[in-house]
């Protein structure tokens, strides 16, 4: 199977190149008809660009904070592999990235950030989500499942419930940061 198409580009008028994978297009100057999986392999990802620093462990990527250094991270693989309620994966002065894992029947928590806006993306299993803007009415609800995300604005009240039949992997974006740095919650903090 041909891995790559061609695309004309202004750096190469004399020589059309292109990558792509699977439905999307992705013109660049730096790759000429490279296959997809060679450029973005991730297991290999963090070894061959050295400048995350991530490190791996038996093909698994060691979960830890990686902030504030720059950080390259198949972050589909990490979510997934992600077994704590709560990783802390990289923390900034301006953001945090966080994975969780959130058991069968369980939830994140009804919780407020009143001066942190939120962004959650699934990348398995499936929840419902409620929000409102006091606690005791959540009166916006849907059902979200892998690829989806979901956009908190700070100072709405949210929940999201696990209703699949396998843990709930969602890696969430806080801006600015809400946990301290490294945080890790092997199991949901007692309220």
């Amino acid at each position: 199977m041909n891995n790559s198409r061609m695309y004309t580009s202004e750096y190469y008028s004399n020589s059309p190149y292109h990558i792509y994978n699977n439905n999307w297009d992705y013109p660049s100057p730096h790759f000429k008809a490279v296959p997809y999986t060679t450029l973005f392999d991730d297991t290999e990802c963090g070894l061959r660009f050295d400048s995350s620093k991530l490190e791996i462990s038996s093909n698994q990527i060691v979960l830890k904070d990686y902030g504030p250094q720059p950080l390259v991270i198949n972050i589909d693989k990490a979510t997934k592999q992600n077994n704590n309620f709560r990783t802390g994966l990289w923390t900034g002065e301006h953001f945090q990235v966080t994975l969780m894992s959130i058991n069968v029947g369980d939830d994140i928590g009804l919780e407020v950030h009143p001066n942190t806006d939120q962004f959650i993306r699934i990348e398995e299993g499936q929840g419902l989500v409620k929000m409102g803007r006091s606690k005791e009415i959540l009166d916006f609800q849907a059902n979200a499942h892998d690829d989806f995300a979901i956009i908190i604005p700070a100072g709405m009240w949210h929940n999201i419930i696990n209703t699949g039949n396998k843990p709930l992997k969602v890696y969430a974006i806080y801006a600015p940061p809400e946990h301290s740095y490294g945080v890790v919650d092997v199991t949901k903090p007692v309220e």
